[in-house]
């Protein structure tokens, strides 16, 4: 089987080269399941879990029984905080936490199958970072052409010109490899990594 490649842009758009990828990261087996699973697991982790309702031992009151055990006719009671009563707590609440357990392996073994998957459609595609010496939307749209929407352009923390030249461009997301989630690979039709990115990249997913 042939090494993963992925053609190199310079900053006009002109593939200047071939550049072989790692095997293990950019060539290995899609494993869809991995991958559902964990873009469950970042779409779960968005989810705030906010609401909020207070249990029999939050509600104000209830310190004392509010009648005696036996001899009034009526029912039993303890406390006024019971769910039974009206101001009392909630027994079943909503539910406030939405995780989904996904380990680490698991993890990276999904982001390594999102990106062999781009690499395998061919449209994973490496862009240099020497050009860029001001920001410049113009560039980016000539550069991007007519490849497929949406797009994801990741690059190093301190390309700031890149970043500018690409983020107030329609369906068309910028972010750095710390924050590059499974879930933007998988939703983008192209995706985009500067040469400066990469290693730490493939560093996310080994």
């Amino acid at each position: 089987m042939a090494a993963p490649k992925a053609p190199l842009l310079d900053a006009s758009g002109k593939k200047s080269k071939d550049v072989t990828l790692e095997e293990s990261i950019f060539g290995t087996d899609v494993k869809p399941h991995l991958v559902h699973e964990t873009v469950r697991a970042e779409f779960a982790a968005r989810r705030q879990g906010s609401k909020s309702v207070k249990t029999r031992g939050e509600v104000a009151g209830g310190r004392a029984k509010p009648w005696r055990q036996k001899g009034t006719g009526r029912a039993r009671q303890g406390t006024t905080r019971a769910v039974q009563w009206t101001g009392g707590g909630v027994a079943f609440q909503p539910r406030t936490s939405f995780d989904v357990k996904v380990n680490r392996k698991e993890r990276r073994a999904a982001f390594r199958s999102a990106l062999s998957d781009h690499v395998a459609a061919g449209t994973l595609v490496l862009l240099g970072s020497s050009g860029w010496d001001a920001p410049s939307t113009r560039a980016a749209v000539d550069l991007l052409g007519d490849r497929d929407a949406p797009v994801i352009i990741v690059t190093g923390e301190d390309e700031v010109e890149i970043q500018k030249s690409f983020r107030n461009l329609e369906r068309v997301v910028v972010t750095v490899p710390g924050e590059l989630e499974v879930s933007q690979v998988v939703w983008a039709r192209t995706l985009v990594v500067t040469e400066n990115a990469l290693p730490f990249v493939e560093g996310r997913a080994s």
